[in-house]
């Protein structure tokens, strides 16, 4: 077969918003995460300096705010949104509720004459 295919609410959730995709797909090369925010819900503030994972936030539904590095971002469905490995990130849900796609992928290795070859260590999802 060459796909795999999961609905994610059949993905147990986490932290009370989260279904990782990345096990049940088995990526090599990404995370994907649906994020179903109930309204009021904040995830922890993070960032991705260990693993140099740069992520992409896509709002598919609702509005909420992600500050990045202090400083809040308004989101309204549709809205996309670029965050570097080293930025500390967190969603905060308004009062009604919102779903995000979150993409994310570990950097190239390009240190010590490397080939470009995707770093998989320490992969979030």
């Amino acid at each position: 077969m060459s796909y795999r295919k999961v609905n994610y609410e059949d993905v147990e959730q986490v932290s009370s918003a989260m279904h990782f995709l990345s096990d049940p797909l088995e990526t090599e090369q990404v995370g994907v995460t649906i994020a179903r925010c109930d309204p009021g819900w904040n995830s922890q503030p993070h960032d991705h300096t260990d693993n140099d994972h740069e992520e992409v936030y896509v709002l598919i539904e609702g509005a909420a705010t992600v500050v990045v590095d202090d400083e809040p971002v308004e989101m309204e469905a549709g809205d996309a949104l670029w965050i570097p490995p080293a930025s500390t990130r967190q969603i905060r849900n308004g009062e009604t509720e919102s779903a995000f796609v979150l993409v994310s992928a570990p950097g190239l290795d390009t240190d010590d004459g490397g080939d470009g070859e995707w770093l998989l260590s320490g992969f979030a999802g």
